[in-house]
């Protein structure tokens, strides 16, 4: 039996959460998706995924809600994380950590297994287990357990992504990045039936600096000054890929996903003047 999985880019800030409020409901239904992932961990402001907000995208149709480097950055969520398999950290993390980086589920006959991993390079705080060699142990696990692997690997560096999806063609049903927030023009599917994309982009506003408002990330970089970053509303959009895979578990279509949402709530618009 065939699956269609959607991937949704990174969640950022109220904006972020008003689109998958306003669209993923109706594209679910007239898409006929059986699993939606999606990386949450900018949520809440931006900078982490609260406890209220995970609870608030699971409740909005989201299935498993995937966390990068900043998956800790709430007290909330470092305590909340062990009781919801439904949220996962990076699988690289040290074993004793909080949570749990796989989650295995039952999509209509399929068995099929999350994986969420974090890259090896630019992330300073971090520092984990080698991406490449857990990703690969995990995969052929998920497989001798006869569950479809769906790979979502947070990083950094383009040739790293690009690196990880090869090393998983024919094994991983799908590799896709995040964390980058833009939506690059890649997708594809690779030898032996796994869907790639480099990054999957983000939901919340696209006229902004990964989903903020551009004036203060102007300011940051003429000034050095530490400032708070600002959520940005201007074209609110759902973005992601949508994946199908056959009942053989590799992937046979790859599609991305722009859904602009005009949300219902007054808030002030971004500027597009420095200050």
């Amino acid at each position: 039996m065939s699956i269609r999985v959607l991937f949704l880019g990174e969640i950022v800030g109220r904006g972020g959460i008003t689109s998958v409020k306003d669209a993923l409901r109706p594209l679910r239904q007239a898409r006929s998706i059986d699993l939606v992932i999606a990386n949450g961990e900018g949520a809440t402001g931006g900078f982490g995924l609260g406890k209220a907000h995970s609870m608030q995208l699971l409740k909005l149709g989201i299935d498993v809600i995937t966390g990068g480097e900043k998956i800790y950055y709430k007290l909330d969520m470092v305590e909340f994380i062990d009781k919801n398999p439904s949220i996962l950290r990076p699988a690289n993390y040290p074993q004793q950590n909080p949570g749990r980086g796989v989650r295995y589920l039952t999509v209509g006959e399929q068995k099929v297994c999350v994986i969420n991993i974090l890259g090896n390079a630019d992330f300073p705080r971090t520092h984990l287990t080698n991406a490449f060699i857990l990703a690969q142990h995990l995969v052929d696990q998920a497989r001798a357990e006869g569950a479809i692997p769906l790979v979502q690997f947070h990083a950094s560096p383009t040739a790293e992504k690009l690196t990880m999806g090869h090393m998983l063609k024919g094994k991983a049903a799908a590799v896709i990045g995040t964390h980058s927030k833009v939506l690059s023009a890649d997708a594809t599917i690779l030898e032996g039936g796994t869907a790639y994309i480099t990054d999957n982009g983000r939901c919340g506003s696209q006229m902004s600096v990964g989903g903020f408002d551009p004036p203060s990330e102007i300011d940051k970089q003429i000034t050095a000054v530490p400032r708070r970053s600002l959520e940005c509303w201007d074209s609110l959009e759902l973005v992601g890929v949508l994946v199908d895979i056959d009942d053989e578990g590799k992937a046979v279509a790859i599609e991305t996903i722009r859904i602009p949402v005009e949300g219902k709530e007054e808030h002030t618009p971004c500027t597009n003047e420095s200050p």
